[in-house]
């Protein structure tokens, strides 16, 4: 008797992104028969959180949304903007605040204009109770600076896609964030340093997530045709990240699910 695998839940997919306009729901539907049976569609814009929690109302235990403003958006942030975020995280499709956080490496948007954004978010998350889903990019120190002293006012939050090395690790533990791994630790350019500190990463603080349609998994065999990443191949971040803590997959899938429902209570 064959045993199901432990259904998986993707923490991090940007499912309203227009390169799956033509095909959203064949891509959801791969996901769910790849046994990723839910997804947490991230809103990085005033806009996208808006769709995404509307598209997450379409499928409601399927998916859920965040709603936040990415710091390649900060200089948008307004009081409108925010009013809009605060209005959303009272659906009950949007479980957490964000994506939000700090990029230095684009600097799409003026260094302070992204603290202040960031700032006015961590406060959204206060008042609300929602965890928050964070974004950091060669800005470890001034994001630790800004977070640090705001943690006793949230409940919960993750460093999303965290690509950063051991004591940037060891920092974010320290504040008590989940860790969230996409398909960076399957790059064998860039994701070697990920790789070799994954182990150290508590069971009980782990998620994984696709980012999709960024970073597919360059571990996929065979290729896929195109670069656009989806929720399906969120199995091949379990595996890899399972090898790299040598753990069991199973081990790994069942930790990495139950730390999402409890993280975003669904």
């Amino acid at each position: 008797m064959s045993i199901e695998p432990i259904e998986l839940v993707d923490i991090g997919a940007n499912l309203t992104h227009d390169s799956f306009a033509e095909d959203r729901d064949e891509v959801i539907k791969r996901a769910s028969d790849a046994g990723v049976k839910r997804i947490i569609l991230t809103g990085s814009s005033v806009e996208s959180s808006r769709d995404a929690a509307t598209l997450a109302e379409s499928m409601p235990g399927k998916m859920y949304a965040t709603a936040g403003v990415h710091p390649h958006h900060a200089s948008e942030y307004s009081d409108s903007a925010h009013e809009t975020l605060s209005d959303l995280t009272s659906r009950e499709s949007v479980v957490a605040v964000g994506e939000c956080g700090l990029d230095y490496f684009r600097n799409f948007s003026p260094q302070e204009d992204q603290r202040d954004a960031l700032r006015r978010q961590l406060e959204l998350a206060a008042e609300t109770g929602l965890p928050l889903f964070l974004h950091q990019r060669d800005a470890h120190a001034d994001f630790i600076e800004i977070l640090g002293p705001a943690m006793g006012n949230i409940t919960r939050a993750v460093a999303h896609c965290f690509t950063g090395g051991a004591e940037e690790l060891k920092a974010c533990l320290d504040l008590g964030l989940y860790i969230g791994i996409t398909g960076w630790v399957c790059d064998e350019r860039r994701g070697q340093d990920l790789r070799s500190i994954v182990g150290q990463i508590p069971l009980d603080r782990l998620m994984i997530e696709t980012d999709a349609p960024y970073l597919l998994p360059r571990t996929l065999d065979p290729k896929p045709k195109t670069r656009r990443n989806e929720p399906m191949y969120l199995r091949e971040v379990l595996r890899v990240v399972a090898d790299a803590m040598g753990e069991s997959a199973d081990t790994v899938a069942q930790a990495t699910t139950g730390n999402a429902e409890r993280f975003f209570s669904i």
